[in-house]
Formats: C-alpha cells, sequence, structure tokens
C-alpha cells in the first residue's frame, strides 16, 4: 500500500470510532499525556487544534494553561507551504480557515519562534512503531521538524498505528506515541 491508501485506510477506521468511545479515549491519552516527562518539563508547547475524530486537543490546551504553560498553534501559509506557531491564551484568538481547520488570528496572537517551543505534539493520520508518520499530505510539520531539535509527541488511537508505513527521506519521525492503551517509545535509525 502507499500512503495515500493507508491514509484512507486509517481514516474509514477513525470515521467507525463512536462518540462516547472517542471522547473516553481522547481523555485517556491526555491523561497519560500528563503525567509524560515531555509534558512535565515542558514550558512551551507545540499543539494544533483538533478537528474530526482526531484525540481532542481542546481539553490538553486548557489543562496546559492551567498548569501555567504557554501554548502555541500552526499558522498555514499555503501559497508558500510554510507554518509558524503563533502563542494563543484563548480559544477566541482562533478563527476558521480552510477546510474548517482553526488557526490563530494574526493580528491577536504573537509569533513563537521554534527555539521557544519545548514540546511539539505532531499531529498524523497513520503512525508506526519507529514514530513515521503519514499527515495529511502537505508536509508542513516534515519541513518545520527538520529544524526543531526539542522533544516531539504524537497523540494517536491504538487504530492508527500499523506495523510499518513507506517512508521518504525527508520524513522525520517522532520520539514517542501516546495511545489510550500506552506510549509507544519511538527506535528510529538515529535520525
Amino acid at each position: 500500500m502507499n500512503k495515500l491508501q493507508y491514509r484512507n485506510m486509517v481514516k474509514q477506521k477513525l470515521a467507525l470510532i463512536k462518540d462516547d468511545t472517542y471522547e473516553k479515549m481522547s481523555n485517556q491519552i491526555a491523561h497519560r499525556l500528563y503525567e509524560n516527562t515531555y509534558w512535565k518539563t515542558a514550558a512551551t508547547i507545540g499543539i494544533t487544534i483538533s478537528k474530526g475524530k482526531e484525540v481532542n486537543t481542546y481539553p490538553i490546551i486548557q489543562q496546559g494553561w492551567e498548569e501555567g504553560k504557554k501554548i502555541a498553534v500552526p499558522k498555514c501559509y499555503p501559497k508558500e507551504k510554510r507554518m509558524e506557531f503563533r502563542y494563543i491564551h484563548s480559544f477566541d484568538q482562533l478563527e476558521s480557515v480552510y477546510f474548517g481547520l482553526k488557526e490563530p488570528i494574526v493580528a491577536e496572537t504573537e509569533l513563537c519562534e521554534a527555539k521557544e517551543i519545548d514540546l511539539m505534539i505532531v499531529p498524523g493520520i497513520v503512525f508506526d512503531p519507529k514514530g513515521y508518520r503519514i499527515g495529511y499530505g502537505g508536509g508542513y510539520y516534515d519541513r518545520y521538524l527538520k529544524h526543531f531539535h526539542q522533544q516531539t509527541i504524537s497523540l494517536a488511537f491504538s487504530c492508527q498505528i500499523i506495523d510499518k508505513i513507506p517512508f521518504d527521506d525527508h520524513d522525520i519521525p517522532v520520539k514517542q506515541i501516546i495511545t489510550e492503551i500506552g506510549t509507544v517509545n519511538c527506535i528510529h535509525d538515529g535520525r
């Protein structure tokens, strides 16, 4: 199978998750994250605003604020194929952009440099135990992570992890994947 086929297969699995199961598993993942050393020691968290059947990040962001952490969320620039992170202090600082994604309102938020982020929570649709991921196909995170050297975690439901996915030289694996059933410490080829 190629990346598109894996992406479609896992999207179908996610669509079948019932709402109450989705909420329960999202909560289990969030609680595992709060106990994680990377989370506990991070002052600034880079995280996306969840959409659809992605692990729910709204309560995670709220928890971060309650713990006094700074929260930075991505703003994408499709024409330039780049993204930046911006600090948010309230969900009111978000706006709906293309495909219903929520991003920070530039005029109401401050730029967060990559070096300021202690922990990046990297989104994706499909993952393997080595930390490689298949995202939404834009390549934004792979380009960003190329110059990001702090901790990386992905949050995923166990049905999103498969034995092995095809990866390219430019793909950057994450260090850990937290699921509702446990944490995967990713072992990869020294990248």
